[in-house]
């Protein structure tokens, strides 16, 4: 069951689900507010909870919109791009074959065929970052699989406004983010690790940071790192 609750002038979704705790979360790009709270919980208790958190719900939609973004794409020649946190100079060649990108040294080579317009080429791109990432992924997770003592029964990349990665423990299935392709390697480890250690704890309670603590030490690090990393542009589609 999902419903909104106003607090003052933020508005957060709250989520109704079978779980034994609260948990409030604050969402990139814009601060989107989030609160998994147990189905036998009223609506006023959860306000309650919720205003007693507004001091860190405000800090931290303060760091969101300080962030550092990513500036508008037009996909033309000398153009920054990055793939596993490496800067590329993007060199767009137009010629009469199937459209594809391939990398030479500091470049980023997109072939597109003569006339494609700006919009095609965001699309050529955004599928070949998906293609990055699901080809990382599966050592990814047959790595941890043993040590979580977890199974990834499938997994999805998609494009994600609010969030770089999701899983639903039911399904045994994660999500995660395309831009992550953007981002050094180590955070796309950060993520499917988090999203893995969800299938034991849906929840980001207690538990949930010992398991982290306990089997990557070092996530605090990365996650401060992928969060200090340009997010996308909000205004992205064309």
């Amino acid at each position: 069951m999902a419903t909104k609750i106003r607090l003052g002038t933020i508005e957060a979704d709250v989520i109704l689900k079978d779980i034994k705790n609260v948990h409030l979360s604050v969402h990139p790009p814009a601060g989107r507010v989030r609160i998994a709270a147990p189905a036998r919980m009223n609506l006023d208790t959860i306000r309650v909870f919720a205003i007693s958190k507004l001091g860190w719900i405000k800090q931290q939609q303060k760091e969101l919109a300080e962030q550092q973004r990513e500036t508008r794409r037009e996909y033309v020649d000398r153009e920054s791009h990055y793939l596993w946190g490496k800067r590329y100079l993007l060199s767009v060649v137009e010629r009469e074959q199937p459209p594809s990108i391939s990398l030479s040294h500091n470049k980023m080579v997109l072939i597109v065929r003569p006339g494609t317009d700006v919009a095609k080429r965001h699309e050529i791109t955004e599928h070949w970052y998906r293609d990055q990432v699901r080809q990382a992924v599966p050592e990814l997770i047959e790595r941890w699989a043993p040590t979580l003592g977890v199974t990834v029964k499938k997994f999805a990349i998609q494009r994600m406004r609010t969030r770089w990665g999701s899983c639903n423990p039911k399904s045994g299935s994660i999500r995660l983010n395309t831009d992550l392709a953007k981002k050094p390697r180590q955070c796309l480890e950060y993520i499917v690790v988090h999203e893995m250690t969800h299938l034991l704890e849906p929840t980001h309670n207690a538990r949930f940071v010992a398991l982290m603590d306990r089997h990557m030490p070092q996530w605090h690090h990365h996650r401060q790192a992928l969060n200090r990393l340009p997010v996308r542009h909000e205004d992205w589609e064309y």
